[in-house]
């Protein structure tokens, strides 16, 4: 028993190893295993999902800090829209590739694609990326309830893949926003209320208003110049992954010493 046990374990891990290398060829610049055990469905619909895949896997791509230091309040800029586009297709296609891969080993898999709304109403995707990444280690939920990624801040695109091989999942980071609130007095829409959490807030009304947040997006999105659901100011403004360190050192020090420091 304790063999099969071992053998299980080594499986495990070797394929977590082959997962992350494939990601990275592929061109994924972060990836991580989330155990879907851990995820909250707070809306309700994710239930069939989970109940069929034991682990989620994360990855990430890097925005371009060129085109995102362009975004202002009045113009996302059309090189945010199609690089954001761009992205999207870029994820879409590696987390195909990746579940083709864990089917090929016999297992079930299904991809996630970057960016889908499946209830206009509630505002939500069939899982959430942030969430899954977020227990995969890519990085933490901030004030703003995007990703922060210590080495490239919110910066990040995401996608997801569910899965029934057995993997090693990593566990979550530690909230390092501490007492900044940048995103939250940038906010065009005041959409982001500034609550602290460790890990996760008891729910995303608590943090964030999605409708006037929405609501900004679509009025973007109305715009012919953009004809996208995109904004980008919270991205550009956290002090994580903006590209002079040294001009925000002292901000991110700020930030991370209120949460006991790095691990």
């Amino acid at each position: 028993m304790r063999k099969i046990r071992t053998d299980n374990l080594t499986i495990a891990y070797s394929e977590t190893r082959i997962i992350r290398s494939l990601a990275s060829k592929l061109g994924a610049d972060l990836s991580g295993v989330a155990s879907l055990s851990l995820y909250q469905d707070s809306y309700g619909v994710s239930k069939p999902l989970l109940s069929r895949y034991p682990f989620g896997i994360s990855i990430a791509i890097r925005l371009s800090d060129e085109i995102i230091d362009r975004i202002s309040e009045e113009d996302p800029t059309e090189a945010y829209v199609h690089h954001y586009k761009q992205v999207n297709a870029l994820l879409d296609n590696m987390a195909s590739k990746i579940a083709e891969y864990c089917e090929d080993r016999g297992c079930e898999a299904v991809s996630i694609p970057a960016s889908q709304v499946i209830d206009e109403l509630k505002l939500v995707g069939i899982i959430s990326h942030k969430a899954v990444a977020a227990l995969a280690g890519i990085g933490w939920l901030g004030r703003s309830l995007l990703i922060v990624n210590e080495k490239f801040g919110p910066r990040i695109r995401l996608a997801s893949i569910l899965t029934t091989l057995p993997l090693i999942a990593n566990s979550p980071v530690k909230n390092r926003c501490g007492e900044c609130t940048i995103c939250v007095k940038t906010c065009p829409v005041q959409a982001i209320k500034g609550v602290y959490f460790t890990e996760r807030p008891s729910s995303r009304e608590e943090t964030l208003d999605a409708r006037a947040c929405n609501e900004r997006l679509l009025e973007i999105e109305s715009n012919p110049r953009f004809g996208t659901r995109i904004c980008g100011i919270c991205a550009k403004v956290c002090p994580f992954g903006k590209k002079s360190a040294a001009g925000n050192k002292k901000t991110l020090s700020g930030a991370i010493t209120q949460t006991g420091g790095h691990d």
